[in-house]
């Protein structure tokens, strides 16, 4: 089933995981929410080889389609021999198939020569049987074009970046504040994000690898920011139950107790310290989710997580005193009553199938009036009533809104000049838009309106400048390209006839 999943590459490696890489908001280090042409290039080959999982899902990001028509036009001589590898090594289940070709992505350098990241010895079981098709990626990278591709992709990475950005870093702030986790992080330890647009939707991936903390989000109806916030938890937690084994020891006659739960991962079951580690994580997760905090702690015990109760009932002290959590957690496991959590673990009824943990949904921010007031002006302007239109973005090009909003205000207003032959006064509006940080929409359009100014005024030079800045526009309307593609071509035969004796 969809959903998150993690594994722990090595215990011993995961002991000097960072504490925190996430910096306060205005202090995010670039690279943790990107995209991977590692990934991209691994999924590229697996879908071209039949993974058709979630394709037909409404979730399922159009880019995957797009690149499946792109390695098709190309026809890859090397993808015959990574369908036929693939085909003999099939999982089993899809998301078996997702896990273990996400893990080997990202064990692997980037292109072009995806050389792996760690020694044989070292590599996660799940890649050792995909060892041979490592030689394979690198030429159908190269045969396929995929870094050209990769490259036409990236207007569409973003977008979904963007969807996340402010939420994920509010909730690693929220985290970090709760645990009172220095900023600072150490040098050599990361935690990363990916985006991955051609995966199946619905799914979010952690791995713990050396010492980077992964995670891999795909397609989603909504940014899956708790998932993440869930893994980030996992980063910070998860080594300190190394840190304070020998604590930790003395609690372990409880883990038989844990061992009757059917929907308990056996990784859990074999492994006293990280059932410790992933019920501080869901006992956090009640604390910072409040309104759902007992359902939270109720969910997780039934599901196994046995301490999740105790450590709870334990963080309502951490929050009374000044030390971070990395140095009050050897409290919290020194606190655990064995003969008390007997008693409240028997009486749990473990439950035999899953249920959606629900947490506090966000409050959906209120559309600013600028944003309805572009939208009415929009709808004046298809309308023809440029009087109603040119009243709305002038009030919305006065106001405090952001400035891409008021870049959308300007752009309207240089339509309606333009409309009315006013042309000194419509470029003036186009100028004012490329100044006030427009989307690439009204970026490409306005510098596509300059060159159509310009050659107007018969100044065809600088209307091949409009025209070829508006086409350098990333994320642009297929629309504006077109136009400005097609016009740049008009002006191109101009300037030829012009040079002609």
């Amino acid at each position: 089933m969809p959903g998150t999943a993690i594994l722990r590459m090595n215990p011993l490696l995961a002991a000097a995981l960072s504490l925190s890489l996430f910096a306060a908001r205005a202090q995010e280090p670039p690279g943790q929410l990107d995209a991977s042409p590692t990934l991209f290039t691994v999924m590229a080959a697996l879908n071209a080889s039949g993974f058709d999982e979630g394709l037909r899902s409404p979730n399922s990001h159009p880019l995957r389609r797009q690149i499946l028509e792109w390695i098709a036009q190309r026809n890859p001589p090397s993808l015959q021999k990574i369908r036929d590898y693939i085909a003999d090594r099939r999982a089993d289940s899809p998301a078996a198939e997702l896990s273990r070709y996400v893990t080997l992505a990202l064990c692997l350098d980037g292109p072009p020569n995806f050389k792996p990241r760690f020694q044989a010895q070292m590599m996660p079981p799940e890649t050792v049987a995909l060892e041979g098709l490592i030689p394979l990626l690198a030429q159908f990278y190269q045969e396929a074009e995929l870094e050209e591709a990769f490259r036409r992709a990236q207007p569409f990475y973003e977008q979904v970046i963007a969807q996340y950005h402010r939420p994920v870093t509010e909730a690693i702030f929220e985290a970090n504040v709760y645990l009172r986790n220095p900023t600072s992080g150490l040098r050599g330890r990361r935690f990363q994000i990916f985006v991955e647009l051609l995966a199946p939707p619905n799914y979010v991936i952690s791995r713990l690898l050396g010492d980077d903390f992964f995670v891999v989000v795909t397609p989603s109806a909504r940014p899956r920011v708790r998932d993440i916030r869930h893994s980030y938890l996992d980063h910070l937690i998860d080594p300190l139950v190394i840190r304070y084994g020998p604590a930790l020891d003395a609690k372990k006659p409880l883990a038989d107790l844990a061992l009757a739960a059917p929907l308990l991962p056996e990784e859990y079951k074999n492994d006293f310290s990280r059932l410790a580690a992933k019920s501080a994580v869901y006992a956090v997760e009640a604390r910072l989710d409040r309104a759902q905090g007992q359902a939270i702690v109720d969910q997780a015990m039934r599901e196994g997580y046995i301490l999740t109760a105790a450590f709870h009932e334990a963080l309502q002290a951490y929050e009374k005193q000044e030390e971070s959590f990395n140095l009050y957690f050897r409290r919290m496991i020194e606190s655990i009553d064995l003969a008390r959590e007997d008693k409240r673990i028997e009486k749990i009824e473990f439950a035999s199938a899953p249920a959606a943990r629900k947490a506090a949904s966000p409050p959906q921010p209120a559309v600013p009036q600028e944003e309805k007031d572009l939208e009415q002006a929009e709808k004046f302007y298809e309308a023809r009533d440029l009087d109603a239109a040119g009243e709305l973005f002038r009030r919305v090009y006065g106001s405090d809104a952001a400035p891409p909003l008021k870049a959308r205000a300007a752009y309207g207003l240089g339509r309606i000049a333009a409309q009315r032959k006013q042309l000194d006064l419509s470029q003036q509006w186009f100028e004012r838009t490329l100044e006030l940080d427009p989307e690439p929409f009204e970026r490409a359009w306005a510098l596509v309106y300059l060159g159509r100014l310009a050659r107007a005024a018969r100044d065809l030079e600088a209307a091949v400048r409009h025209y070829q800045a508006a086409l350098a526009v990333e994320g642009s309307s297929e629309a504006a390209r077109n136009a400005a593609r097609s016009e740049l071509a008009q002006v191109a035969e101009q300037l030829k006839q012009r040079q002609e004796p």
